[in-house]
């Protein structure tokens, strides 16, 4: 039996379902002792939500928390412009970490326990967050994981072209998060739910981002017609601190969100952070999709449906992978005409439908079996050192 630590060291709880639902099912089995250790409540709060009691009474709920001197006091400075608990956690709870056969996690700041701390022995497993195409996500730093699990073939060859991982490392497990919240939809309450609903969902990311430069413009648009209903759900990060810092691009960039006439509009959602606008409630009640390089249009082509996406940063976009997802509808420079733009793209979506389809097939390999329990056996059988299922 194989100690398996699911680690959820985030701010927000939108990387929670690409790993929690892989946790319950090896939790299921029985085979291996599984911890789940998180260092917010509200992370805490979400997994017990989502995972239900007979599940959760197979499992080990740790909170994480920071031990060293100095460590408080540095995340108290910093914590305002960056997730700096977040990296604390690790040089704090090195025992913790030493005392498992694997790490399972969504993100890859927790290469640091190799990297800088030494664990050589510790297996760490990469769920990966979301099936999108930027560069960040296949770069060098995947190849420092043992087993890196993907959803697709568009994913498991770029992370071979790109980053350099071997096909031992790799396994093609499908969408767990589908597992999880596939059936998840938005209960609205717009006056005229009739009307086709848009899900304007912008990056946080000043550098790839619509909203700096184009949101308030998008969020106006919204106001002065009678012909959609609007759910604004940006990335969740986009408004978790006054400034937003980047690393891969590297920006900053002081966010406001929008203000009390905006939230006051029956026509219009906000939702600036809540667990619904990462569980594909959103996604799923959707009719059309506007947005930039985030990779829940993924999500939300699952059914294939009319898509637009604003290049405000005016990205030659046409042959870079980084913007493989921007061949699913129409790409606009501004927000100017929105509306008429939003038509054409609903009157012209059976031209984007085929090539709509073509991206889903790439990136997500789905079967009958629910990809939760394959990557169980994924992991399961790389723990025992059988041939890999990727």
């Amino acid at each position: 039996m194989k100690r398996i630590c699911f680690l959820f060291n985030h701010d927000q709880t939108h990387q929670l379902a690409h790993s929690l639902p892989i946790a319950l099912a090896l939790a299921a089995r029985g085979d291996h002792q599984i911890v789940l250790a998180y260092v917010k409540d509200a992370i805490r709060d979400e997994i017990v939500r989502q995972a239900g009691p007979a599940l959760l009474a197979r499992v080990e709920l740790v909170k994480l928390g920071l031990k060293r001197g100095g460590s408080q006091f540095l995340a108290g400075a910093l914590e305002r412009l960056v997730p700096a608990t977040k990296l604390l956690v690790y040089r704090d709870n090195l025992d913790f970490f030493a005392s498992f056969d694997a790490v399972v996690v969504s993100e890859k700041t927790t290469l640091l326990l190799k990297s800088r701390y030494g664990l050589n022995d510790l297996k760490l497993i990469h769920t990966r967050h979301g099936a999108g195409d930027r560069a960040i996500g296949f770069n060098r730093e995947s190849a420092g994981f043992d087993l890196v699990l993907v959803s697709g073939p568009k994913i498991r060859d770029r992370l071979m072209a790109e980053a350099g991982l071997k096909p031992e490392q790799i396994a093609l497990v499908g969408y767990p998060k589908f597992d999880l919240c596939a059936d998840n939809r938005f209960a609205d309450s717009f006056p005229t739910p009739e009307r086709p609903t848009v899900l304007y969902n912008p990056h946080p990311s000043p550098k790839l981002s619509s909203w700096f430069k184009h949101g308030a413009a998008v969020i106006e648009a919204f106001r002065q017609q009678d012909r959609y209903n609007l759910i604004f759900a940006p990335h969740v990060m986009l408004f978790e601190r006054k400034w937003v810092v980047t690393l891969d691009p590297p920006s900053l960039a002081r966010v406001t969100p929008p203000g009390p006439e905006v939230r006051a509009d029956p026509r219009i959602h906000i939702d600036t952070g809540s667990a619904a606008s990462s569980d594909m409630s959103y996604t799923n009640r959707a009719d059309i999709y506007l947005g930039d390089v985030s990779s829940q249009v993924y999500e939300f082509l699952r059914t294939p449906r009319p898509c637009l996406f604003l290049n405000s940063h005016g990205v030659a976009w046409q042959d870079d992978p980084n913007y493989l997802h921007w061949r699913a509808g129409p790409v606009l420079h501004n927000a100017d005409g929105l509306l008429d733009a939003i038509d054409a793209a609903v009157a012209r979506h059976s031209d984007y439908a085929p090539i709509q389809q073509a991206l889903i097939d790439a990136t997500f390999s789905l079967s009958d079996r629910p990809s939760a329990e394959r990557a169980a056996d994924a992991i399961g059988a790389f723990l025992e050192g059988t041939p890999s299922l990727g």
